[in-house]
């Protein structure tokens, strides 16, 4: 039996039910949170500030849905009409005065337990960090603190994955979470103050930084927040408001070493698209995620989530499996078909793999699958124009040349011209 080092006392999975025990061996134990070098952060949030992906992967975005099934197609309609009315309240809620009248005194508290009366999982309280505010984003943020609300998706549906069952349980979660955000607004405008919601998919920031610094999880080596009760399983959303509530600190639960031992995420990923070792990235140490070789995965297999599926902490949360690791020294779960097995479905082609695959089993793909387009809508249609010049015969006459010209002109023209960047991160 393992030593333990701390034991993490968190409040039960819903309202009313006991707090939760959770131990941390002492040889798992590394810092709160994670660890970081804030001049880092500094320099990089200054000279290469961070991009939703809607924006700097704005051309694969668009490419997406062509490969996706028709079923992922289908969906992503329904998905966006039903999201659609709820953006422009979200984007706006910061505007709206509040509607008590403050007493001054800390709301913390009640914040809190308003959240969870309306079924969020994970509630804390940090400061909203300017440093991973997105740029295009950055005047729109009003508030400075930041309530940090995480709301579960289900359990059946995920781990069903890759499947539609799992995408309508991860999209249909953004549809519960984009009205309760609204709630939690009108709230804290009843104690008298404002706030601004910010997500589902609109979000404002990299969020995950927020709610690691307010005690909620650790990031994992799959590249998401692990959270102790359901992992990885959880839809995030920040508010933030100008009411007076107190922050809470960052918190180990061992996730940070303890993915350096499970390692099942990195060895069950299709497109190996997660690094075994930690490396220091814009200041932080982490498992870096290789975007360009996860993306044509969840484009094709209804948008994979293997990664989040084949976690133990997601299967069988904290305390289970840190128990576990203490009276045996091992991870609960790893190499048996209930935690590492899944099963690909037949992506729009259908001529790439497909089929089940148990522990030790990877599909493979030919380099042609990893081919999308790149950066953001202007980026990919300058690299398609090259592609066209590139193969010409420079001493022949091609009138083909200057319809490529023309062609080039238009689609340029459409992307400058076109809609905005989509609230919308379906696809």
């Amino acid at each position: 039996m393992l030593k333990v080092g701390h034991v993490v006392t968190r409040p039960g999975r819903r309202l009313g039910d006991a707090p939760v025990d959770i131990p941390v061996p002492e040889e798992l134990e590394t810092v709160p949170g994670i660890p970081i070098t804030s001049r880092e952060v500094d320099f990089y949030s200054r000279e290469y500030p961070l991009q939703r992906q809607q924006v700097e992967h704005a051309a694969d975005t668009e490419w997406a849905p062509s490969v996706g099934t028709e079923p992922m197609r289908k969906y992503q309609k329904e998905h966006d009409s039903a999201m659609e009315p709820y953006y422009a309240l979200m984007n706006a809620s910061g505007d709206l005065e509040a509607t008590g009248t403050p007493t001054g005194e800390d709301v913390t508290e009640l914040i809190k337990a308003h959240a969870r009366e309306l079924g969020y999982l994970e509630v804390g309280m940090t400061a909203h960090d300017p440093r991973y505010i997105y740029q295009d984003r950055r005047s729109h943020v009003k508030y400075t603190h930041a309530i940090c609300l995480a709301l579960e998706q289900d359990f059946v549906e995920t781990q069903s994955a890759p499947s539609m069952a799992a995408e309508h349980g991860h999209y249909g979660t953004y549809e519960i979470q984009a009205p309760l955000g609204l709630k939690m607004v009108d709230f804290i405008r009843s104690l008298g103050y404002q706030a601004q919601v910010h997500g589902p998919s609109n979000h404002s920031a990299a969020t995950i930084p927020m709610f690691v610094a307010a005690g909620l999880g650790q990031l994992g080596a799959n590249g998401q927040l692990l959270t102790p009760h359901a992992g990885a399983r959880c839809r995030l959303q920040i508010i933030t408001t100008d009411a007076p509530v107190t922050y809470d600190s960052p918190v180990d639960y061992g996730f940070h070493a303890f993915c350096q031992v499970c390692q099942v995420c990195v060895n069950r990923c299709p497109g190996r698209a997660l690094m075994r070792e930690k490396v220091w990235w814009r200041g932080v140490e982490k498992n870096k995620l290789i975007y360009k070789r996860c993306r044509p995965v969840m484009a094709r297999y209804e948008g994979c989530a293997i990664c989040m599926k084949v976690c133990p902490i997601n299967k069988y949360n904290a305390k289970v499996v840190m128990e576990h690791y203490i009276q045996t020294g091992q991870v609960l779960g790893k190499g048996t078909h209930d935690l590492e097995g899944y099963t690909l479905h037949p992506d729009s082609s259908e001529k790439y793999t497909f089929g089940y695959f148990g522990p030790g089993e990877l599909p493979t793909f030919n380099g042609e699958f990893f081919e999308i387009p790149k950066g953001t809508r202007e980026e990919a249609t300058m690299n398609q124009y090259i592609k066209v010049i590139s193969k010409e015969d420079p001493s022949a006459a091609n009138p083909e040349s200057d319809q490529a010209l023309f062609d080039f002109r238009d689609r340029l023209r459409e992307v400058i011209k076109g809609e905005g960047v989509s609230d919308s991160t379906m696809f």
